[in-house]
């Protein structure tokens, strides 16, 4: 019995070895995944804006509606200042005839010209938008709104679509909110045109932007000046460079915080009296612009020890490099050969004209005949470090005992400063929207245009229009393997990823589903399984040993303190010395009676002798220290018992 659980834990120990191994793969190749699907999401983390659930219900209605290619024009389903989807006519829009100030006059026409058409690329029918067609040009069109908005106790919605079909290379999609004022005219919208708000995404070179400025007035000159919301830190790249649609939401609250959204992502969001660049409100105080710094102002941390004097060796003539006078001129150097020889190939152009070119000559080549040889030309000694050179002396530095510190202006009252608690009540009203663009890139899309102050008509109006765009431009996309192989051409070092990720599945199931080689321990235990008989000797033999256990395990309690391993094999000997005699006890009455009782002497000394060899094996096993090598013995001398091959093992882990 103990030999079966002796050989159990083996097996077990393998078993744990090959469920972690499990474990550890499925960890890699969770792992790997996640970096894959990671790939294609932004660098930092985003807050979600979840459709609420009528906005989820129609984007299931869009889709089975985009595999019949049917498309209805989005319809706002509350109240909005303006809307607009260019799935008609382009009604209401105004093309500026004005001219850019302080740009030439070639270019300073707004001429850029303007189409309504749709997407090139996945493509919904029906569904068209506003172009903008004409590259290295200047745009501009505008349009009044439905109703003016007027800043005070509702939110600030506003919403549109981009897709830069053909990249950018440098250019805005931005859209302006105009200004209520008296002299608006959408015909000579320009530049200068006031506006409330700016808001959309602008690239030039590597900078990709997504600005938000506000015209803050402010209240004591009237002066209006330009507030910038702080950049997003998010990764705009992908928005500009994947030629998918877009949609970019901008909510500007009463109580001054706001929210920038790309695809319903929150990429940015803050306040306007913190988060804006300059502040809304100036500091209170200013520096002094009539305080001068003192002429014996000493701002010096250190200075050059005035008590330090140069040391009488200190030589600053010896030159940094001197002739290395163990240097010799190496053999077979040329001293007589020129390294440049005139070109004996060249001849003098035809056209060559002497009086006025001068005399011709050839052109220098380098001499073949050094080409061989270590050197040409006059040999000289090459120059080495001077171990004397010290340079010019200067004085250390030493703390600066006058040090006074960094000069800074005195701070004196701020004469223009103002506070201005809640600027969203501040802004100026809306009255029109406009595109007012220069784009070295052609071919910008834009669509579905809301403003309005209600997040679940702008979430049902996105659903109608993007939510479809989405759709279609996902079931258009190329499948796993191929995204996977696009992957890896940009990226080569995917491809040990995907190896690896394809070679821990086979080899996890080669290593659990290959039939194991039987071992030595699988044979043992099978072999001790079956049945011997006890002989009479055997008995003998094994009641003999264990009374010289229980002798030497006396003798050692006597000698010295066990402690409580001592107790344990006591324990342990006890247990195995019942167990022993009740087994031999069921197996004696098993056993057949002698056919020969006169015999018996002789089988007994038969049985001692043979127990005797086995003692002799034993005593040999012990010195090798080997459990298996003593079942050898054990086989070997025809003892097969179970209870006495215990006894016998326990011995030897005794010893």
């Amino acid at each position: 019995m103990q030999k079966q659980l002796e050989l159990t834990v083996p097996r077990m120990t393998r078993m744990h070895s090959q469920w972690d191994w499990l474990c550890l793969s499925l960890l890699i190749i969770s792992s790997v995944t996640a970096e894959i699907e990671d790939g294609g999401v932004l660098g930092a983390d985003v807050e979600v804006e979840d459709f609420d659930e009528e906005s989820q219900q129609a984007d299931v209605d869009k889709e089975e509606s985009s595999l019949g290619v049917v498309y209805q024009t989005p319809k706002p389903t509350g109240d909005v200042y303006f809307a607009e989807p260019f799935d008609g006519e382009l009604t209401g829009w105004v093309l500026s005839k004005a001219k850019k100030e302080d740009t030439d006059d070639t270019i300073a026409k707004y001429d850029g010209r303007w189409e309504v058409e749709e997407l090139k690329e996945n493509t919904v029918p029906g569904d068209k938008g506003l172009v903008l067609k004409s590259a290295a040009k200047h745009h501009a069109i505008s349009a009044m709104l439905t109703k003016a908005f007027i800043f005070d106790k509702k939110p600030l919605i506003v919403q549109y679509e981009v897709n830069f079909q053909g990249g950018i290379d440098c250019g805005g999609a931005y859209i302006k909110l105009l200004s209520s004022t008296d002299d608006l005219d959408l015909e000579f919208f320009f530049d200068k045109t006031p506006y409330t708000i700016m808001f959309g995404p602008d690239k030039c070179g590597e900078d990709y932007k997504l600005h938000f400025i506000i015209r803050h007035r402010n209240p004591k000159t009237g002066e209006y000046d330009e507030k910038h919301a702080k950049r997003p830190d998010v990764d705009l790249k992908k928005f500009y460079l994947d030629k998918k649609t877009h949609l970019y939401t901008l909510v500007l609250k009463p109580d001054d915080t706001f929210e920038m959204l790309i695809d319903q992502s929150v990429i940015s969001k803050g306040s306007l009296l913190e988060d804006m660049v300059p502040p809304v409100n100036p500091p209170k105080e200013i520096d002094d612009p009539t305080d001068k710094k003192p002429d014996d102002w000493d701002e010096r941390p250190k200075i050059p020890d005035p008590n330090a004097v140069k040391p009488d060796d200190w030589d600053e003539d010896e030159p940094s490099k001197i002739e290395d006078l163990d240097a010799v001129k190496p053999e077979g150097w040329l001293d007589y050969e020129p390294q440049y020889v005139p070109d004996p190939s060249a001849k003098k152009p035809k056209d060559w004209d002497e009086e006025m070119d001068g005399e011709w000559e050839a052109p220098q080549v380098p001499n073949p005949k050094c080409a061989t040889a270590p050197g040409c030309g006059l040999w000289v000694r090459p120059m080495k470090n001077n171990p004397k050179y010290k340079g010019k002396w200067k004085a250390p530095m030493i703390p600066n005992p006058n040090y006074q510190g960094i000069w800074s202006p005195r701070k004196i009252p701020n004469p223009d400063y103002f506070e201005d608690p809640h600027p969203f009540e501040m802004m100026t009203p809306i009255s029109a929207i406009g595109l007012e663009l220069w784009s070295m890139t052609s071919d910008i899309y834009f669509d579905n245009f809301i403003i309005c102050s209600e997040k679940e008509v702008a979430d049902r109006w996105a659903a109608d229009g993007w939510g479809l765009k989405k759709l279609v431009a996902s079931a258009n996309e190329p499948g796993m393997f191929s995204q996977l192989v696009t992957a890896a051409e940009d990226h080569p070092w995917l491809w040990v990823l995907y190896v690896l990720t394809l070679a821990l599945p086979v080899g996890l199931g080669v290593l659990f589903c290959w039939p194991a080689k039987k071992t030595d321990e699988d044979f043992d235990l099978k072999k001790t399984d079956i049945s011997m008989p006890v002989t009479k000797g055997g008995v003998k033999q094994g009641r003999e040993e264990l009374e010289d256990d229980e002798i030497d395990l006396e003798e050692e309690k006597e000698n010295e303190d066990i402690g409580e391993d001592g107790k344990m094999k006591r324990r342990e000997l006890e247990e195995t010395e019942g167990q022993f005699i009740e087994d031999t006890n069921k197996m004696g009455r098993k056993a057949p009676p002698s056919e020969d009782e006169s015999k018996y002497g002789e089988d007994d000394d038969e049985e001692n002798e043979v127990a005797g060899r086995s003692q002799e094996e034993g005593d040999e096993t012990n010195k090798s220290g080997s459990e298996d090598e003593m079942t050898a013995a054990d086989e070997i001398a025809g003892s097969g018992d179970g209870p006495l091959k215990s006894v016998r093992k326990r011995r030897v882990q005794k010893d």
